[in-house]
């Protein structure tokens, strides 16, 4: 018995030199992230918690010692052990396509008086009084709007611009030739060119009905129906950086999106290009130009999971992310997708996106029954609303959310803790609450963004 206690000592030891070394390294990492309320909070509890375990170690105090390593024992079993994973939180499955023209990117670009708009509104008479709450504000990149900035809102205008000169090579001719390629070798080269591209993931999936949208809703071909012949999509992620998203709903979101939005574009439009060079039809689907729900697509490609703010959720980045999509007939290797429930149990404990959210637009109950299948569903009317009054695409969200912090030693130990237990993803939430707030301050704009006195 003296050897147990013995040993409990020497744990309680090194314990205190563990838990001190830890707590600093989390303050310098806080402080790094320029998180002045979580490093000093950290700094704290590294002043305040190692002594327990220290004077139990100098004094001798062997019963306590004891109490104390078995406490250090049960609880890592009961946290870092896999158990707890809840299933069916969300369905996978929806039921039915979504048409496009009742996205609200599709009802923003309807102009009043004209044919379309009468048309659109006589059989949705319901969303009239909604979408002209819209209507009264400035919009998105408007001078009126909360957060203008000349220098951003141009830059992210540049950015859209930009995008738009892709959307005529979204598809094209197809060499008549086809190369006799096998299609292990094709998908591996796939994945490895489009990272080096500066895609972040990258997966591939074979392509359902549900995928598509029902009808075009956006620019040419308005109120068509999405015929394709594609069978396979390639979805990959391109990082938004950590800095831009953190003083969201300022105006650095927006360029950032736009900026993003972009990079997915033109590397979509150069893998679809490939495709067809090689014989194959293809079809890059980017901003404004798109004829599949991208958030679905990489779902089903293994990319992440969609949370309670209607946004993909990737392991490590979060919502912190743009989506690119390529279709094709070529038969692709698919990637296995396994649902992550830890996640999505995380985002039913979570709710910051909701407690944050200037527009309420993100629901804290549990998922729902919406139009069959079991998910969350945002209030996108009143999302949208609140967009054209601040002229930035808010993603308040995206900010507070605990998956968006960045990738590094810390975050992705946390991580791993929250995949493996129901427990830990407790623990997480508050824990994230305590260091970062329940509401944190949006960041300032980064120091090179000039700022206007409506910036704050």
């Amino acid at each position: 018995m003296t050897q147990v206690y013995h040993l409990s000592i020497l744990t309680c030891l090194i314990f205190s030199i563990i838990l001190f070394a830890g707590l600093l390294y989390t303050c310098i990492i806080f402080y790094q992230e320029k998180e002045k309320r979580a490093g000093f909070r950290a700094l704290l509890l590294a002043l305040l918690l190692p002594p327990i375990y220290l004077l139990t170690w100098y004094y001798n105090w062997e019963v306590i010692a004891l109490i104390l390593t078995a406490d250090l024992l049960i609880t890592s079993i009961l946290f870092l052990i896999p158990f707890g994973n809840k299933k069916n939180i969300t369905d996978d499955f929806p039921k039915t396509q979504i048409d496009e023209r009742d996205i609200m990117f599709s009802r923003n670009e309807l102009k009043e008086n004209t044919e379309r708009f009468k048309e659109y509104y006589s059989k949705n008479p319901d969303k009239l009084k909604l979408d002209n709450e819209f209507r009264k504000e400035p919009g998105l990149t408007a001078e009126k709007s909360i957060f203008f900035n000349e220098f951003a809102y141009k830059a992210a205008n540049a950015s859209f611009f930009t995008v738009e000169q892709f959307h005529q090579a979204v598809d094209g001719d197809i060499n008549p030739i086809k190369s006799n390629i096998s299609k292990s070798d094709l998908s591996k080269f796939i994945k490895d060119w489009s990272r080096k591209l500066g895609a972040l993931n990258v997966g591939i999936t074979e392509l359902k009905d549900y995928h598509f949208y029902s009808h075009k809703g956006r620019g040419e071909g308005y109120g068509n129906p999405i015929e394709s012949n594609h069978t396979h999509a390639i979805a990959f992620t391109v990082e938004m950086s950590q800095e831009m998203v953190a003083a969201a709903p300022q105006s650095s979101i927006v360029m950032e999106s736009a900026q993003q939005y972009l990079e997915a574009g033109r590397i979509a439009v150069q893998l679809a290009q490939f495709l067809r060079s090689l014989g194959f039809s293809a079809r890059a689907h980017i901003d404004g130009n798109y004829q599949i729900v991208c958030p679905l697509v990489a779902r089903e490609a293994g990319l992440g999971e969609i949370g309670r703010m209607g946004l993909l959720m990737t392991p490590k980045e979060g919502p912190r992310v743009r989506l690119g999509v390529v279709t094709t007939e070529f038969e692709l290797d698919t990637d296995k997708r396994t649902k992550n429930n830890s996640m999505l149990d995380f985002c039913l404990q979570c709710k910051k996106c909701a407690e944050v959210c200037p527009s309420k637009s993100i629901s804290f109950d549990d998922p729902k029954l919406v139009n069959g299948i079991k998910r969350w569903q945002i209030n996108s009317e009143s999302c949208f609303t609140y967009w054209c009054k601040a002229g930035t695409d808010c993603g308040r969200c995206m900010a507070c959310c605990p998956y968006s912090h960045p990738d590094n030693l810390l975050h992705n130990f946390i991580r791993f803790g929250i995949k493996n237990s129901a427990l830990f993803r407790m623990l997480a939430v508050h824990l994230d609450d305590f260091f970062y707030g329940r509401k944190p301050k949006s960041a300032d704009l980064p120091n090179w963004i000039p700022k206007n006195n409506t910036d704050y």
